[in-house]
Parts: structure tokens; C-alpha cells; sequence
């Protein structure tokens, strides 16, 4: 598989709810930046992608574009979904919020994202909007981030 035939292949895992397809598509040693307060490996990634698979089971990564170089690909991309199921973020110590029904539109972001013996070792979103990641959606769903700390 090609590096950009193994990100597609990832996307489209979350997107399906086979979290062990996509969890079998990233190294051990996998880390995740960019959106989130400190890297995420990847017990932490693949459970919070389980997370909001079941907050949101429509979600979506919209994957526009991808360009592969070497063993690199960037993508373009932007989630959306609908809050049918109740969204866990005790990872993050937070409560769970029930669902809304509210639909989420997430601005443009690309990744940078590396490849290496035909896993992901490393995911980083280069542009995080501050209407992006968590705080994008409990903006969009209408909850109030709590204040850090």
C-alpha cells in the first residue's frame, strides 16, 4: 500500500467504526499533535476517535486532498457530524455531554502525516483553528469549553 493508500485506508476506518483496522494502520509509537494540549499516542488517539465515532456516528473526515512525498502525505480535510449519542470526554476530564442533535462543520485543517513500514507513526495538524478540534465542537454543539486547569 502506497503512503497515501494507508491514510486513506486509516480515514476511512474511524469513519466505519473498525477501530481496530485503523488502530492496526498506526505504530505502536504512533503520536498525534497539533489539535490537543499534549501528543497523543496511540491508546489515547484511538480511543478518543471511538469517543466521538459514538457521539457522532455520522462523522466524517471529508478528505479532499491528499499529495505524497516520500514516505509523507499531507492532507486536506474537515469533520463534520451530527450529536446523536452522548459525547465521553472523562479521557480529557471532562463530563459527558448528552446529545444535542446539532450538526458540526469543522473548518479546513491539513495534516502532515508520516508513514513508515506501512504504518502511521506520526499525525500532525500544521493549522489548528481555534474553532477547530474539541473546543470547535462543544462550540458548535453549544457547550462552554471549561476554563483550563
Amino acid at each position: 500500500m502506497s503512503v497515501a493508500e494507508t491514510v486513506r485506508a486509516m480515514f476511512a476506518a474511524v469513519e466505519a467504526g473498525d477501530m481496530d483496522k485503523a488502530a492496526a494502520l498506526v505504530s505502536d509509537d504512533f503520536v498525534f499533535s497539533g489539535p490537543v494540549p499534549e501528543p497523543a499516542g496511540k491508546e489515547l488517539w484511538v480511543g478518543m476517535q471511538s469517543l466521538l465515532l459514538a457521539a457522532f456516528p455520522d462523522w466524517s473526515f471529508n478528505l479532499e486532498d491528499i499529495k505524497e512525498e516520500g514516505n509523507k502525505a499531507t492532507t486536506t480535510h474537515h469533520i463534520t457530524g451530527t450529536h446523536t449519542g452522548d459525547l465521553d470526554l472523562s479521557p480529557m476530564g471532562m463530563p459527558t455531554i448528552p446529545a444535542t442533535g446539532k450538526a458540526i462543520d469543522l473548518p479546513m485543517e491539513h495534516a502532515e502525516v508520516t508513514v513508515e513500514g506501512g504504518k502511521i507513526v506520526k499525525m500532525h495538524v500544521a493549522d489548528v483553528s481555534p474553532d477547530g478540534g474539541v473546543p470547535g465542537i462543544l462550540k458548535q454543539i453549544g457547550v462552554e469549553m471549561p476554563p483550563p486547569g
